[in-house]
């Protein structure tokens, strides 16, 4: 079973706004069996919509259209679909009513504007929208449906759930599609493909790998089209148990789960205490721990000592040492740490100090260079990464290498 997901508007194709709406879509579409074939933003033009509508009507079962559907004049998918469909237009006396009572109760006459809202094409079924005065609208050609949704992502959200769906799931026989991700980290995507090349192979042709790269991390998804979810599940289940036993120190968890989770549950069952002292991140790793609930159990103190003066004066670094070797480098580093980890009186501490850029760079330290250090009770370690060019790329990423270093320090790697 396939499907087309169009989304309607200029403000989307001019970056006004993002389109959210087409993922929403796509998930509720996934979780029932229905593949997505492709999602589609066009502008607010009779023409475009026409052509469309047309060629998902010839390439799928199943088209969702969002957008258009308000009582201006530059809404126009209402009126667009109804000529499509040679159908004439109707007023519904329950839209009217429902569209009267929600202007009533904050205060807005009900004009003619507004009562257009209840002309429906007299061919469509009407899907009720109870939050908000565009009601849903349901097409059927030839045995493929189409579904004309508002743009306003919580009113189309109530109609996917409560109407479109039960719907979709009546009127089509539908089969599963099976997805499972496994979070790694630890080995660039090039690296990791070369390690489990053999396990990749041998697959079963069923079952399609994809590599999702982000920063500090590699996703590796395993799906199954139109299949007997069960049986799938199970045999995807086995997958990733061998693919653990290959790459046992990548593998973080599964689905959403992110390095920082993995961290926070070392430190919880251990009892372990953390600090940070951060320069190039600005605070990003001390965010990344205390967004979680549970944090204060463990997480004592974040320090963003961006100056040289408060790298010093906060955390115990020796002027020399910057003098002597640059604020990005490992002596820093260290001390860095070691100074987080002591004023705090924390177990571990994790610091970063690096040339985030676009500024800043030299030959020997290009922009985008970062050292790492974590100070625990049997030492300090430190490392130095290239973590890109961009500004924001350079944070994010240096801030999962810390993490990822934190982890491998609590293990003892």
């Amino acid at each position: 079973m396939k499907a087309t997901i169009l989304t309607i508007g200029d403000e989307i194709l001019i970056g006004q706004i993002v389109d959210t709406n087409s993922v929403s879509i796509a998930k509720h579409l996934n979780a029932a069996g229905i593949v997505v074939r492709e999602k589609i933003s066009i502008g607010d033009d009779r023409a475009q919509i026409t052509g469309a509508v047309e060629r998902a009507l010839r390439m799928s079962e199943v088209t969702i259209v969002t957008g258009g559907l308000g009582p201006t004049k530059d809404d126009i998918t209402k009126k667009t679909l109804a000529e499509l469909f040679r159908s004439d237009m109707r007023y519904d006396e329950r839209v009217a009513a429902h569209v009267e009572r929600m202007l009533a109760e904050r205060g807005i006459d009900f004009n003619e504007l507004n009562r257009s809202q209840a002309m429906v094409p007299a061919c469509c079924t009407v899907l009720f929208n109870a939050y908000g005065t565009a009601p849903g609208m349901w097409f059927e050609r030839d045995g493929h449906v189409v579904v004309s949704l508002p743009g306003v992502p919580f009113e189309m959200e109530h109609l996917m759930q409560d109407e479109v769906m039960p719907r979709l799931k009546a009127r089509f026989a539908l089969r599963q599609i099976v997805h499972r991700t496994m979070i790694t980290a630890g080995l660039p995507e090039s690296m990791l493909a070369e390690r489990i090349a053999a396990w990749e192979s041998a697959l079963p042709p069923y079952l399609k790998l994809a590599y999702l790269p982000n920063p500090g991390a590699v996703r590796l998804r395993l799906s199954a089209y139109e299949v007997e979810g069960d049986a799938a599940a199970r045999e995807i289940e086995r997958q990733f148990e061998a693919l653990r036993r290959i790459i046992p120190r990548n593998v973080i968890g599964y689905e959403t789960a992110t390095m920082q989770e993995l961290v926070h549950g070392i430190l919880t069952r251990r009892g372990l205490t953390l600090a940070t002292a951060e320069s190039c991140t600005g605070g990003t790793i001390a965010s990344r721990f205390t967004a979680m609930p549970g944090a204060s159990a463990y997480f004592l103190c974040g320090v963003v000592s961006y100056s040289n003066e408060a790298k010093t004066k906060l955390l115990g670094v020796d002027p020399d040492a910057i003098a002597r070797h640059g604020a990005v480098s490992e002596e820093v580093a260290r001390q860095m740490a070691e100074g987080a980890r002591r004023t705090a009186s924390a177990d571990y501490a994790v610091a970063t100090t690096g040339i985030a850029g676009p500024a800043g760079g030299s030959a020997e330290k290009p922009v985008g260079t970062v050292w790492i250090a974590v100070a625990s009770p049997s030492g300090t370690v430190a490392v130095r990464r290239q973590c890109g060019s961009d500004r924001g790329q350079i944070i994010d990423r240096a801030s999962a290498f810390a993490i990822a270093l934190l982890r491998d320090c609590l293990n003892g790697n």
